[in-house]
């Protein structure tokens, strides 16, 4: 790009920054729509780190801890979460800012450059997950930064520069961003680590290549100079657990249909569309590469709930850059390849421009909320306040009951939950739908009000153990904010608390099994209408 081109570069993505981060900054808080139980997940990580906890070294998560290492310094400087949150989001842009700048205007045109920053841009700075449902949410952030790493990643690698460049700087960058995605989430490196470095080789990027692997080399042992060799370790451990869970190792629609049900076989075919017409139009490297790097859109997709193919809009980028590499003007068929190309990424574009869209609007959306509706999460930490939730949401407690079996003349389905048994008591299912943050601070006050909660630590058999947020628990050493599998935490216990109508009966059932299995010996010391409370005999 001209010098002209790069300057207007600069600004179109300056003016994307400072709207939609402004929206979001100029709020003054944080008003999620929906997912409290994730919002309780990422609240737990920030404050554990803020209080200078490490991931997997003194709690479970196998999420990478520079997923939340930015929010959490910034609530350990004094911050709010809900500011901490827009204000992590605000600099991180501002640091990928000038490394989209870079890596554009000596590979793409001015009109793909703009694209290409408009959806990292984006990416970064949103305040909902994707897809097309419009209430804000903060769950799953770490999906939207791990992406916007591979974007770079990728267009770096598969697209070299237009003039020849010393390869340094590129390589510092793309290596930055490999390590990026290892440390928010492994499932974004591992099956885009050897496509990158494929297209890098293939597209003479070698030294690109020698650099970047130094800089991953680097950035890796400085991460274990201060954390210590067995952070990997556990880091690892959590990472089986949670491939081997059997309710979490993936968290949506199954493999099968990320490539092939009806809403993802549209993109599905233009991507093998795409690389069929680089293999024609002689972009040989192109279209081989995009075909590599399809197995890692198809399952990056597969293990992100709610299963969004943000990866159709890095498609549409990647398809209109090769079009420059096109050296055979038509096919067989008489098809326009080029044309053709730019046909594809308008249809690669088209199908996502609905979870586009919805990113994009979010800050806007969050700017105009009536903040009359919404309430903190926490009720009792002031500090905090600036993350909220909807009033309804969060007052309103609803759970799903069977009736079959419960009812007379209702018969129980063979295919719902059994009733379960634990230490005597039965347990009919039922799993709270609504009200999570209430339920939770409704059984806190009544633990404190009984004398149970003052510095203790108690395990929850349910999905989170995040009790300890709500008054005057403590965190257990080892526990997990999002439960995956075993016991994590009963070590450090002091109580086993039993919820009767858990937010997951197929985790609360495991944890039953689990403790049967490891005969941990307890004793029923409260029981109310919600809960009953154990004391761990040791």
């Amino acid at each position: 790009m001209t010098k002209s081109n790069t300057t207007a570069l600069i600004a179109f993505l300056c003016a994307v920054l400072v709207a939609m981060a402004g929206a979001a900054v100029l709020k003054g808080g944080l008003y999620v729509g929906k997912h409290e139980g994730d919002t309780l997940h990422l609240m737990e990580i920030v404050l554990r780190m803020a209080q200078g906890q490490t991931p997997h070294l003194d709690f479970m998560t196998p999420i990478g801890a520079l997923a939340f290492w930015p929010i959490a310094m910034l609530v350990k400087a004094g911050l709010g979460i809900g500011m901490a949150i827009i204000w992590a989001q605000t600099i991180t842009a501002l640091i990928f800012l000038p490394i989209i700048v870079w890596i554009a205007r000596n590979r793409l045109s001015p009109w793909v450059a703009a694209l290409f920053g408009l959806c990292v841009i984006v990416l970064l700075l949103a305040l909902v997950h994707g897809e097309a449902k419009r209430s804000v949410s903060i769950s799953m952030h770490y999906n939207r930064l791990a992406w916007a790493a591979a974007f770079v990643a990728i267009v770096a690698a598969i697209v070299p520069p237009r003039t020849p460049t010393s390869g340094n700087v590129d390589g510092v960058i793309v290596g930055a961003m490999m390590v990026v995605m290892a440390m928010i989430k492994v499932t974004y490196f591992v099956p885009f680590a050897l496509p990158v470095a494929l297209a890098l080789f293939m597209t003479g990027q070698r030294r690109t290549l020698c650099v970047a692997v130094l800089t991953g080399l680097v950035l890796m042992a400085g991460i274990t100079l201060l954390t210590g060799v067995d952070y990997w370790t556990a880091y690892a451990r959590d990472l089986i657990v949670v491939a081997t869970s059997e309710g979490r190792s993936a968290p949506g629609e199954p493999l099968v249909a990320i490539m092939g049900s009806p809403a993802y076989l549209g993109g599905s075919f233009l991507a093998v569309g795409a690389v069929i017409l680089l293999r024609q139009g002689a972009a040989h490297t192109g279209g081989l590469i995009l075909l590599l790097l399809l197995p890692g859109f198809f399952y990056v997709t597969y293990q992100n709930f709610g299963n969004d193919p943000q990866w159709l809009m890095l498609l549409g980028v990647l398809v209109l850059a090769l079009r420059d590499d096109v050296m055979v003007a038509a096919n067989k068929m008489g098809w326009d390849i080029r044309a053709a190309l730019g046909y594809v990424a308008a249809m690669a574009l088209a199908l996502t421009s609905p979870s586009f869209f919805n990113l994009a609007y979010s800050p806007f959306r969050h700017f105009q909320t009536d903040v009359t509706s919404y309430s903190p999460i926490l009720p009792r930490d002031e500090r905090h306040a600036d993350l909220q939730g909807f009033t309804i949401r969060l007052e309103r407690v609803d759970a799903r009951v069977a009736l079959g079996g419960q009812v007379a003349g209702l018969t129980p389905s063979v295919d719902r939950d059994p009733v379960v048994e634990f230490r005597g008591e039965i347990y009919p299912p039922c799993g709270i739908e609504l009200g999570l943050a209430r339920y939770i601070d409704t059984m806190v006050r009544d633990l404190e009000t009984a004398g149970y909660a003052d510095g203790t630590s108690v395990f929850v058999a349910d999905l989170f153990s995040s009790h300890w947020m709500f008054g005057s628990f403590e965190p257990m050493d080892g526990g997990a904010p999002w439960y995956y599998g075993g016991l994590p935490g009963l070590r450090d216990a002091d109580y086993v608390l039993v919820p009767f109508c858990p937010m997951s009966t197929l985790v609360q059932t495991k944890v039953f099994e689990i403790m049967d299995e490891a005969e941990v010996p307890l004793s029923e010391i409260r029981r109310t209408g919600l809960y009953i409370l154990y004391s761990i005999d040791r």
